[in-house]
């Protein structure tokens, strides 16, 4: 589903502040995959996810997506295949929209816009059913701004905007990173139900262990750029939670 192939990106290049945040690598994510992407400050994960997204190219190599050629793909060339959720709970959607009209523009995000965008009896009754699966009651509040809700709630609801269309990859960008644990654990739940449900190929990166130790059924270790660790299938679940904090002492 995702393939880079000997992808190189350099910031600042020619510059004596030059930074190879990444440095050749090749990595093929299969459909259906769910990888955790961990690593210090700096190791190149976050840049990683970047050029997966489309949100930066590469300086060398290429990307395929769904056995498309993305590598000059802008990341909304690249919105048919590919949602993303940020750190930020404020990022993903319209705080001054309502609920059900966040949903509409996600909804639309890949299809060309016609004069007429409406909300239908059909499309509401969708989405209510979706907002159902967090248990939060939020499917009795569409009319309810965005803004108004907290951190978490937006967060939660971001997740089951990234399905209302027909994406096949779902990268989560430390989604939890600003929430409090019980928001953050709701999240995570809520995230790895619709990557199983909707049979989603999944990029998580993260800094808490203990999600990396939870979920996914890969775990990428980065430092330099380069992959240091790279775990899969019945070998992450022999993995501990102590031995992926020893990763980092």
């Amino acid at each position: 589903m995702i393939a880079l192939n000997t992808v190189h990106k350099v910031f600042n290049k020619g510059k004596a502040s030059a930074v190879t945040a990444i440095n050749n690598i090749s990595l093929n994510i299969a459909p259906g995959e769910f990888v955790v992407v961990v690593g210090s400050n700096g190791s190149g994960k976050t840049t990683l996810l970047n050029l997966v997204a489309g949100s930066i190219f590469t300086d060398a190599g290429s990307i395929h997506i769904d056995g498309n050629d993305v590598t000059r793909m802008a990341d909304h060339q690249r919105s048919k295949w590919v949602a993303r959720v940020f750190q930020n709970p404020l990022s993903g959607t319209a705080p001054d929209l309502s609920i059900i009209d966040n949903f509409r523009l996600a909804a639309i995000r890949t299809q060309r816009k016609g004069l007429s965008i409406g909300v239908t009896g059909n499309f509401r009754e969708k989405v209510r059913q979706h907002i159902a699966i967090l248990g939060m009651s939020l499917e009795n509040k569409l009319e309810q701004p965005m803004g108004t809700l907290s951190g978490g709630q937006r967060q939660a609801l971001t997740l089951v905007m990234s399905v209302m269309d027909s994406c096949k990859v779902l990268l989560l960008d430390e989604p939890t990173a600003a929430l409090d644990p019980r928001s953050a654990d709701t999240v995570m739940r809520t995230a790895d139900k619709l990557i199983h449900d909707f049979k989603l190929t999944s990029v998580l990166i993260t800094h808490n262990l203990k999600d990396a130790y939870q979920y996914g059924s890969r775990i990428i270790q980065m430092n330099e750029g380069a992959i240091l660790r790279d775990i899969s299938g019945d070998d992450k679940g022999r993995l501990s939670q102590n031995e992926i904090f020893n990763w980092f002492s």
